[in-house]
């Protein structure tokens, strides 16, 4: 059990939402690294090598306790998913609007069936779940930016596809959502995890750290077009991730250790910067800050 660990209790009012990815970060839920994790065939996972559990337990309680530093409430997402070891990246099987939860359907066929147990513990927290991806649809978080509240990018690639785009086009129209579609380059295959998100992360309104070697150019003429500032990461520390900044705030946010050149570019930004040490829950298994965590709720006020 994580230390210092908040009771789940249900969410009351309309305390969840927030359709930006840098307003403060009032609420956020984790999935502490379990039996799952600690594969003993990381290649069919794609991973680099098989994490160590107690080590991985220890980097996360940590990440934990720096959201809690930060003001952020922690909720844990404790459910069981055995054989499920890509669960503790809970960003991924869903997106939330201010209407409630969209339930996605995950390109990774060995993440199939995380979104409706994700689901069930959004729905006992309270929060209403307004859609599901169907048939042969397929979305995942990673793929999927809030440039404001009003515009969504999604990424279609090899674990996001064209219907994917179109369902979730119609979900989102009755919030007045325009969801914008941008192809993802082949990089290094179908097998590796390569979102929109790991090309880029906002980290203010108007600032995001990015690495546009591999940006769709559509992508990158948008960002151009909104007066979006990119501080760009080298080829080397892309590799370490560091394009995978999850805000807690605007200028204000968390990186995985490792690449310093993009902290220091960060703070000359004017950016507050956390780390935390992610040999095991991150580089071992391609998922960063954004990716092991789910805001529940962001809100200005």
């Amino acid at each position: 059990m994580s230390p210092n660990r908040l009771p789940t209790l249900p969410l009351d009012g309309q305390r969840f939402g927030g359709q930006n990815m840098v307003d403060p970060l009032r609420r956020v839920l984790v999935k502490r690294p379990d039996a799952a994790f600690a594969v003993d065939d990381p290649a069919r996972w794609h991973y680099t090598a098989a994490p160590d559990l107690a080590k991985a337990q220890a980097e996360h309680d940590a990440l934990c306790d720096t959201l809690r530093r930060q003001g952020v409430e922690v909720i844990y997402h404790d459910a069981m998913q055995a054989g499920r070891a890509d669960a503790v990246y809970v960003f991924d099987p869903a997106l939330l609007t201010d209407r409630g939860a969209v339930l996605l359907r995950m390109g990774k066929a060995l993440r199939r069936g995380e979104e409706e147990t994700l689901g069930r513990c959004f729905e006992g927290l309270g929060i209403p779940i307004v859609g599901r991806l169907e048939g042969e649809a397929r979305a995942e978080g990673g793929d999927l930016l809030w440039l404001d509240e009003h515009t969504l990018v999604a990424g279609q690639g090899f674990r996001t596809n064209p219907q994917g785009v179109r369902q979730l086009k119609t979900l989102l129209q009755p919030s007045g959502v325009e969801v914008i579609g941008v192809d993802l380059p082949v990089y290094s295959g179908a097998e590796a995890c390569l979102h929109l998100l790991s090309l880029i992360s906002l980290v203010d309104h108007d600032l995001a750290v990015a690495y546009p070697p591999l940006m769709p150019v559509a992508f990158y003429r948008l960002l151009q077009e909104r007066g979006i500032e990119l501080l760009e990461v080298s080829e080397a520390e892309f590799l370490t991730m560091a394009t995978n900044v999850l805000a807690l705030a605007p200028r204000q946010c968390l990186v995985l250790e490792g690449s310093p050149k993009t902290a220091e570019a960060l703070q000359r930004a004017g950016c507050e910067v956390f780390s935390y040490r992610g040999e095991e829950i991150s580089l071992k298994a391609e998922g960063g800050p954004t990716c092991l965590t789910r805001p529940l709720w962001r809100s200005a006020d």
